[in-house]
């Protein structure tokens, strides 16, 4: 298993923490966000296949942002596969 550690930008959450195992999402840690919000995305995408979250969560706004806490972790399990592949 992978531990991935990932900035957010333009999101009330400041940090992501990702731990992977193969291609399978284990567990996922917001730091700061909607605490009701991003540990529901987490328990939604616990285990579930890289590909298959980011397909599904990629491109999500919240309100007038063009990004969203839901965008911020596909582009962090974008940036592990990059750094993974």
């Amino acid at each position: 298993m992978k531990h991935y550690a990932y900035k957010t930008a333009g999101v009330c959450s400041r940090m992501i923490d990702l731990d992977i195992d193969g291609d399978t999402v284990v567990k996922v840690t917001f730091t700061g966000g909607c605490p009701g919000n991003t540990q529901g995305v987490a328990a939604l995408v616990a285990g579930m296949n890289i590909d298959e979250a980011i397909s599904r969560i990629e491109g999500i706004h919240c309100g007038p942002r063009p990004t969203s806490c839901p965008d911020q972790l596909a582009l962090a399990l974008k940036a592990y596969k990059a750094e993974n592949a």
